[in-house]
């Protein structure tokens, strides 16, 4: 959508008859700070509210904004014979899963809870590319500071306790919505589980796990907890749970909310409230927090729970269980160890192998190789089970003058045709891609995987010392002759493991004694729309290609090998705390509650 002063903002609130006073001070404040530039349609969703409270928010309106009411009764009577749960129609906050299907002529559209002040200007937050994100959305606060309800995301979830959103200020992608019919999947997960902590927010976060664009925190500044900026540049208040400044007089920065409603013609009503508010409300307010937390704990211990019922039912156990064994190698920190087993492995002899692979025959081999797995690889794209969604700093790649050894995470047999795909988009074709395996994984593979790791320029280690030196002797050559070789320098490798792992040095070994750059490769994952036939969804990779490290001439080699490291893993962690906006933490340390 072009940017324009012809472009129409939607805007979106849900309420009912006794809390559309509040949406009258929200909206307020966002006129007062929105920009002439634009004109708003603002729409209130509801199921009832009378013509006076009506009245009040039309009142609001001026040239740039206008004001409607939608009433959603005969939608929902539409939808009804869908909807499993009989008080449907009290959740007023359900009604943002509608905007979507309700209103095909939006390609976006801006959702917000009515116990909000705006300070910001809305509009820049309805220009925010958030490309083919779902949403974008804000970090739940409460998630990330109170660790019973983190636990409860993770446990319950399934989603980190620092990728949950607070859905009470949403840029919503409506064309997203309606491609990957997200209304349909919230009302089958309706079905699946009745989700009763944070309700419709557990289920949005379920959806749209991993196509969230998150925003700046400042649009939608919790009122809890620690606010780690000053509240005159919060753009959107966010008065959640039990945190009213109409029914408390020492609410935090109620202040700012009393300014805009007493701008309003709701402000007496509202006073009153205040007024009227009691003791025993307030004592059953701190009753409902406490609750609300003990809710949290016991549907994380329940033995059904969403996750545990879906590991179950639909996901193959194997995985459930290597899941698990992440978990406890990550607590124990035993980074470098597998967590599948490998097939039984032989030493490799020295003379097994051919590392250059000179000989006819050999090459021969090394051709068919390339061919089959070229054909493999086709197939796993065309079929939904390798995605490559995009490669991010091709020309760190591209502009490589030298050889260099390649670096990258490591989560899946397949990651390294990820690799090769990258390798080919930097059309590098007079320098030849070899990847570094290990010694069981030449020597004892079987069959069709076999026959790859054998000839796709593979270049296996090995435990017997000749064989060794001659490995290096070869790896040498080829770096120093302007080919790629691909390491793994976590030595291990965790299923769809999204954190990266402490390095060993092997890498930088090879790439300080013999002069040439490190590449560091990063590949990020989200959850696609495919499910796999592990009942778990296929990823979608995106492969981060960042400048290549070079050695210090200046330096030593053992001091080059420390640096070249050092600096591989600050990449790293800058590429995954940035990508999934995520703090990088271990479980290291860390004992079971």
């Amino acid at each position: 959508m072009n940017e324009t002063n012809e472009t129409l903002i939607p805007i979106f609130y849900a309420c009912d008859d006794n809390f559309v006073k509040y949406t009258v001070v929200s909206l307020h404040s966002m006129i007062v700070n929105a920009s002439r530039e634009y004109k708003y349609k603002v729409y209130v969703l509801h199921t009832g509210i009378s013509e006076e409270m009506m009245q009040r928010v039309y009142d609001l309106a001026n040239d740039n904004f206008e004001v409607c009411f939608e009433d959603v009764t005969d939608y929902l009577h539409s939808i009804a014979d869908k909807l499993p749960i009989r008080d449907y129609y009290s959740k007023t906050t359900y009604y943002r899963l509608f905007i979507a299907e309700m209103f095909p002529e939006y390609e976006k559209a801006v959702y917000i809870d009515s116990d909000t002040v705006v300070q910001g200007d809305v509009s820049e937050l309805y220009f925010t590319d958030i490309k083919d994100a779902y949403v974008g959305a804000c970090h739940e606060q409460a998630m990330v500071q109170v660790d019973e309800y983190g636990t409860y995301v993770e446990k319950v979830i399934g989603i980190s306790r620092h990728n949950f959103f607070n859905a009470g200020i949403l840029l919503i992608n409506c064309e997203q919505f309606r491609l990957r019919f997200v209304l349909d999947k919230f009302i089958q997960y309706l079905h699946t589980y009745n989700f009763v902590v944070t309700q419709d927010e557990d289920y949005l976060n379920l959806i749209c796990k991993d196509h969230v664009f998150w925003l700046d925190q400042r649009w939608n500044t919790e009122i809890f907890g620690e606010i780690p900026y000053p509240i005159e540049e919060a753009k959107v208040l966010h008065y959640i749970m039990t945190s009213k400044p109409w029914h408390y007089s020492d609410c935090r920065h109620g202040d700012v909310f009393w300014k805009y409603a007493k701008e309003t013609s709701v402000y007496e009503e509202i006073c009153e409230v205040l007024n009227a508010y009691t003791d025993e409300e307030r004592e059953r307010d701190r009753i409902s927090c406490d609750n609300l937390l003990a809710l949290a704990v016991k549907e994380t211990n329940r033995e059904d729970n969403y996750l545990n019922r879906v590991n179950q039912q639909s996901r193959a156990l194997d995985r459930v269980e290597i899941l698990k064994k992440i978990e406890q190698y990550e607590r124990e920190g035993r980074f470098d160890e597998d967590v599948e087993a490998d097939p039984p492995g032989r030493v490799l002899m020295p003379d097994e192998i051919d590392y250059y692979r000179r000989g006819i025959n050999q090459k021969v081999k090394t051709k068919l190789a390339f061919m089959i797995a070229r054909k493999f690889v086709n197939n796993l794209i065309a079929e939904k089970k390798l995605i490559i969604k995009e490669i991010k700093g091709i020309e760190n790649f591209k502009n490589l003058t030298s050889g260099a050894v390649i670096t990258c995470n490591h989560f899946n047999a397949f990651d390294s045709f990820a690799i090769q795909i990258a390798y080919e988009a930097a059309e590098q074709p007079d320098r030849n891609f070899y990847r570094v395996i290990r010694e069981g994984n030449y020597t004892s593979f079987p069959g069709f995987y076999g026959f790859l790791m054998r000839h796709c320029n593979t270049l296996p280690l090995s435990s017997n010392i000749r064989t060794l030196n001659k490995f290096m002797e070869a790896t040498g050559t080829l770096l120093k002759e302007g080919h790629f070789v691909l390491v793994y320098p976590e030595q291990s490798m965790w299923w769809n493991y999204r954190k990266p792992k402490p390095l060993k040095p092997g890498a930088y070994t090879f790439a300080a004694k013999n002069g040439v750059p490190v590449l560091p490769c990063f590949i990020t994952m989200k959850d696609s729309d495919i499910m796999g036939e592990d009942g778990f969804f296929v990823q979608e990779y995106t492969i981060h290609i960042a400048e290549p490290i070079y050695p210090d001439e200046n330096l030593n080699y053992r001091k080059n090998v420390a640096n070249m490291m050092a600096e591989n893993s600050r990449v790293w962690r800058e590429i995954y705390e940035r990508e999934y906006n995520i703090p990088l933490e271990y479980l290291t340390g860390k004992t079971e509650e």
